[in-house]
């Protein structure tokens, strides 16, 4: 599959494309900078995202910029121009966004901070609503308690899930009963705000914890979603982690299955990112392998049709074709896969890569793109979006050459 890589970094002019030089770059400073999460489209399709770093404010103790959340809009003549919709400003506003960005049907987005809100620390959930005059504002949903001890959950690094009802779902990485983690939800409340409910604690004896990753639904409104650690024990001490689904009771109550759980040997473990469904209700995602916890994979979850799932592995990464993916998997219409990973291949900074199921059953890997040469951009930890047409658009969280260059947004057309 023949490819063209074009890089859009923002926000600099157009140039004229050439395989070594990247048209846009995140500057950082007043604008956005260092993406680290999947894009989004909207209606018409633009493209929107958060940063960690830009904004030109800064929060913590330790200089840390505050972040952004951007948009880039796609001109006729077929150029992007961004624009930053809100500069986070600190602790009550919330700060560094590590996860993308959902919209409702009105338009508005919701998104996460991992630090900042009433607490300072703990992050929240936040709200930004489109004005008239082409404005948008920052409506703080729920801010979380401190990073430890803390009963609602706190540090949220995953996206939101949005069901049909308007209800929020996410996860934290610390907190709950058991400070190991949990699955939340935000429901409208009477008085017009938003009422948080912990649905799951982690780090229980029902298995898992750290979940990193945002949830998907189902059509019975069943949640599925990843933890980092968890389960079996593997390499270095590191417990490999679980994919897990949790199930709405009678009572209000959500009760977890474990549905598997990462040995760290073949099969992988760690894994960092989210999970997605093809419409025979089959469950793929990777798992990073990182601190020696066994290989980085590609899975496949099949239910058995007395119950339980059945695990597959579709590929083991290797450094000399890329290793480490941090994100999820992308499906498109045909049954094809599509991915990141954030190290390995020639210049170890990572690839974009396809896996095609062939007849005989067993899965292709190709990698589409190999990161770092040419000044292309380097490390993407976020995953893929495709547009109507088949294109891919994802971004780096660095680049390999350029004054002041803080991560980059590209496209990949086949």
């Amino acid at each position: 599959m023949a490819v063209i890589l074009t890089i859009i970094i923002l926000p600099a002019a157009l140039v004229a494309a050439s395989s070594s030089e990247p048209l846009y770059e995140f500057k950082g400073g007043n604008n956005a900078g260092r993406p680290f999460d999947t894009l989004i489209f909207d209606q018409v399709g633009n493209l929107y995202g958060t940063t960690l770093a830009g904004g030109g404010k800064i929060c913590g103790g330790d200089d840390s910029p505050c972040g952004t959340v951007f948009k880039l809009t796609h001109q006729s003549n077929g150029s992007w121009t961004e624009s930053v919709l809100h500069r986070f400003g600190g602790s009550g506003d919330g700060w560094a966004p590590s996860a993308g960005l959902i919209f409702d049907s009105a338009g508005n987005l919701y998104g996460t901070t991992t630090m900042g809100g009433a607490s300072g620390r703990g992050g929240t959930v936040f709200m930004l609503t489109p004005e008239q005059n082409g404005s948008w504002t920052e409506t703080v949903l729920y801010s979380f308690c401190q990073l430890t001890n803390c009963a609602d959950g706190a540090g949220p690094y995953a996206a939101l899930t949005l069901d049909g009802a308007g209800i929020l779902y996410g996860t934290t990485v610390v907190g709950g009963a058991y400070d190991g983690g949990t699955v939340f939800k935000l429901a409208p409340s009477s008085g017009g705000g938003r009422a948080e409910t912990v649905l799951y604690s982690f780090g229980g004896p029902d298995g898992g914890g750290f979940p990193e990753a945002a949830l998907i639904l189902d059509a019975s409104g069943n949640l599925y979603g990843t933890t980092s650690v968890g389960g079996q024990t593997c390499g270095n001490n590191y417990s490999c982690g679980i994919v897990f689904e949790l199930t709405p009771k009678a009572n209000g109550s959500w009760k977890e299955h474990v549905l598997y759980e990462f040995s760290g040997g073949e099969d992988g473990g760690v894994p960092y990112a989210g999970l997605t469904f093809d419409t025979a209700g089959n469950l793929y995602g990777t798992t990073s392998g990182i601190n020696g916890a066994g290989r980085s994979t590609v899975f496949e979850l099949v239910p058995k049709p007395h119950g339980g799932w059945k695990e597959s592995v579709l590929h083991r990464f290797v450094k000399d074709t890329g290793i480490t993916p941090y994100s999820g998997l992308t499906l498109d219409t045909a049954g094809s896969l599509y991915g990141t990973t954030f190290d390995g291949d020639t210049f170890n900074d990572g690839v974009i890569f396809q896996l095609t199921r062939e007849d005989s059953g067993s899965w292709a890997y190709s990698v589409l793109y190999s990161f770092g040469d040419g000044g292309l951009g380097e490390h993407p930890y976020g995953g893929l979006v495709l547009d109507q047409t088949g294109n891919l658009y994802g971004t780096t969280s660095d680049c390999a050459v350029g004054d002041h260059c803080v991560g980059v947004v590209f496209e990949l057309t086949p």
